[in-house]
């Protein structure tokens, strides 16, 4: 049973870094790759020998691929036991509960080795973060501004030009835009001129 999960896990994993390389390239995905490998061997480096920390340290780079595909793909279901359907999101913050978990209750050694062995998803993925955060602020700025230099409430829509009657007046008006751009009730459109 255990063989039939590493498979799996293998499987998986190689469909993460092929969706990983089509969305990013080969050299880009080869480059987060060997960031991770060095953050983790740097990591290793820190904790030394004996920690039983450090022995789960390479799982960090396949977390560290797994948390890029889920930033990529958010929505992409993956089945847990071939029949429970789960977005790729949610499963990334599952996975990423436990690392919160020892980041919290460890030594600060510990807390290093941990941040450097991940550092290579914050370097690919904190310039995109605060990308898209000035991106929501403009937008909001955008809104706002639109907002504030949009019709009021309490002003009408339409108004005749020659009566000033609008649709709060008769709410069974019509109005018609002229050729001189100017909006009239029908009682009022200029006629057009036939020239015989």
């Amino acid at each position: 049973l255990q063989s039939v999960f590493f498979l799996l896990y293998v499987w998986f994993m190689i469909w993460v870094g092929n969706a990983l390389e089509n969305a990013w390239g080969a050299f880009r995905l080869t480059l987060y790759y060997v960031l991770g490998m060095a953050g983790v061997t740097i990591a290793a480096f820190l904790l030394g020998a004996g920690q039983s920390e450090g022995n789960n340290l390479p799982l960090f780079i396949n977390a560290s691929l797994f948390f890029a595909f889920a930033t990529l793909f958010p929505n992409v279901q993956v089945y847990l036991l071939l029949f429970i359907p789960v977005k790729v999101k949610w499963l990334a913050i599952i996975f990423l509960l436990p690392i919160l978990y020892t980041f919290l209750t460890s030594s600060l050694l510990i807390k290093a080795a941990l941040i450097i062995s991940l550092l290579n998803y914050v370097l690919f993925f904190a310039p995109i973060a605060v990308s898209n955060a000035r991106h929501s602020r403009d937008v909001q700025k955008r809104r706002l501004k639109f907002a504030a230099g949009s019709v009021p409430v309490d002003e009408p829509l339409h108004r005749c030009a020659v009566c000033k009657r609008s649709e709060r007046d008769d709410p069974e008006l019509e109005f018609r835009v002229a050729r001189d751009g100017e909006e009239y009730c029908v009682e009022h459109l200029p006629r057009p001129v036939v020239k015989s």
